[in-house]
């Protein structure tokens, strides 16, 4: 896959995340030698200087190590990620997300309101918007763009700042949502997505539409979580 010409993303760090992925996916193994620097230049349609900033960065990250008159090697073990499962319960939801990081990217009060489709519920007055990152370990699985509705916001500022939002809505009482309902679709990752999550660009990943509203049908509660496809597990029971 060449890198976006069009992207905001410069071309080394577009190669970076192909190689990244490569090694977290094993088709570059551990102590593997990788194509040299005018191999790497002719695949992605680049410089060889544009190639061997991709190679010096992941060699400081500690994914690969160049060996003189030898090539370079891939020196880090593939990633292990924990599967995500898709889980239809609140409760299985809070769990899953009590031992995750979150880091916030960005926060922006009453001045966002949710994309919300017809059918979805009414909207609040206010909304406080934030956009974070979950990880388990050092490892990022999923990009959440949440609105939260702002009186539900200000009932725990700090917390909502800096913890996970669906286990603190779950201790609220009463709890302010009634009704939750969620969409999965499959889609691939922008450069934005891309980069957040150390995956290649257009990367298959999961979206995840969540609406969680009170018993008067407002929207309390919105997101759009997109997670890395090589974590998300999806199992169901069929009838026979």
């Amino acid at each position: 896959m060449r890198p976006s010409t069009s992207s905001p993303i410069p071309l080394y760090l577009q190669i970076a995340d192909v190689m990244r992925d490569r090694i977290a996916r094993v088709v570059w193994r551990d102590g593997e030698l990788i194509p040299t620097l005018e191999q790497l230049a002719a695949e992605f349609g680049v410089a060889r200087v544009t190639a061997r900033q991709a190679v010096q960065l992941l060699t400081k990250e500690g994914a690969l190590t160049p060996m003189r008159g030898r090539g370079t090697f891939v020196s880090a073990p593939a990633a292990s990620l924990k599967p995500v499962h898709v889980v239809t319960s609140l409760d299985a939801l809070a769990d899953t997300y009590r031992v995750t990081r979150a880091d916030l990217l960005t926060i922006d009060e009453n001045s966002r309101q949710p994309p919300i489709r017809e059918g979805d519920g009414t909207l609040a007055r206010a909304y406080t918007y934030m956009k974070r990152v979950h990880s388990t370990g050092s490892e990022p699985y999923c990009v959440i763009g949440l609105y939260l509705d702002e009186q539900i916001f200000a009932r725990a500022r700090a917390r909502f700042r800096k913890e996970t939002v669906i286990p603190i809505l779950m201790e609220m009482k009463p709890r302010p949502m009634s009704r939750a309902h969620q969409t999965l679709t499959i889609g691939a990752a922008d450069a934005d997505t891309a980069h957040l999550l150390r995956v290649a660009v257009d990367s298959p990943v999961a979206r995840v539409q969540r609406v969680f509203k009170d018993a008067n049908g407002v929207v309390v509660y919105y997101a759009d979580v997109i997670y890395r496809g090589d974590v998300v597990k999806l199992e169901m029971d069929m009838d026979v």
